[in-house]
């Protein structure tokens, strides 16, 4: 997605509350993970079976970030949505209500384990090491029944930036979690995708203002680039 305008009121309303835009001025790469949720197939291929257009246009900043945060001692994770064929990773309320019967088999049968859709999207620099943590929800926390907690706390992660597809849905969820698990959180502006514009900005602006933080990659590679060493 293209980086983002706050709206006025926005920027009013945060100055008035903390008296600046933005929460971290510094990262401490070895206690940063970035997260790159949902970049599978079944989302970023073209054709899809629930296709996120804008998805295929961050993965050049969302492989540059990744680099920059080995590069300088970070981890970087990648979460998958499972929904099947265990029934344990069926989500009941999502797709028995929230959506019908034929959206519902199409959503699941290409993120179930095993499927090539289920595979993260092959442009992504996954590297030998790297985590790779399954969900069954939106929230990486929740849906993971406490994996990814407990692999950020035990390498003593506190900060999270958050990458992936798609903005307002699993991303910000999984962002909403790590802030309410007192996770410093960050949104990357250029490194999720949403179907619209409108609903990746209001979704970025909303976080901003009451969550955590939003810069875009270019900022946090440097960030992370200048705190190497120390």
């Amino acid at each position: 997605m293209t980086d983002i305008e706050y709206p006025q009121a926005a920027i009013d309303f945060i100055m008035h509350r903390r008296g600046k835009l933005h929460i971290y001025d510094e990262l401490d790469p070895k206690r940063t993970a970035l997260i790159v949720v949902d970049m599978q197939r079944a989302f970023v291929a073209e054709g899809a079976a629930i296709e996120t257009p804008a998805a295929r246009g961050i993965v050049p900043a969302i492989n540059a970030l990744a680099t920059a945060t080995r590069r300088a001692g970070g981890a970087v994770v990648w979460i998958i949505s499972t929904y099947g064929p265990d029934p344990k990773d069926y989500w009941p309320t999502f797709f028995d209500h929230v959506m019908g019967p034929a959206s519902a088999a199409r959503f699941r049968g290409a993120l179930i384990e095993g499927e090539d859709s289920h595979a993260i999207y092959d442009p992504l620099e996954v590297v030998e090491g790297d985590p790779v943590i399954s969900k069954n929800r939106f929230g990486a926390f929740v849906g993971s029944e406490g994996r990814f907690e407990a692999l950020l706390r035990a390498r003593n992660i506190d900060t999270l930036m958050i990458a992936g597809t798609v903005t307002n849905m699993c991303c910000e969820t999984t962002a909403r979690e790590a802030a309410m698990l007192s996770f410093k959180t960050i949104m990357v502006s250029d490194c999720n995708a949403g179907r619209t514009q409108q609903e990746h900005e209001a979704t970025l602006s909303a976080f901003l203002q009451g969550m955590g933080d939003v810069r875009n990659s270019t900022d946090l590679i440097g960030m992370l680039d200048s705190a190497k060493g120390r």
